[in-house]
């Protein structure tokens, strides 16, 4: 943002300065490629994710662990 937004514009007032760099996010988030996304604008790399894609964490890998373990026996859970 520095090299190419900052470095080079010249802003006449906090308005502009607002307008500019609201523009120039917007650019670079939706239609800018990026080397991340194998030269893909943000839209497109979204537009081909979908819940089965592969690149995306496998929803029951997430489902077979309990975040705490069962208590032992004979240890009262506190449960009425």
């Amino acid at each position: 943002m520095r090299d190419e937004l900052l470095n080079e514009t010249l802003f006449f007032d906090l308005d502009d300065a607002r307008t500019k760099i609201a523009n120039w996010v917007a650019d670079y988030n939706t239609r800018r490629p990026h080397s991340s996304l194998k030269y893909l604008t943000p839209a497109a790399c979204a537009a081909h994710l979908t819940a089965t894609d592969d690149r995306l964490r496998k929803p029951d890998q997430l489902r077979g662990s309990s975040v705490v373990p069962p208590a032992p026996p004979g240890v009262q859970t506190g449960e009425l």
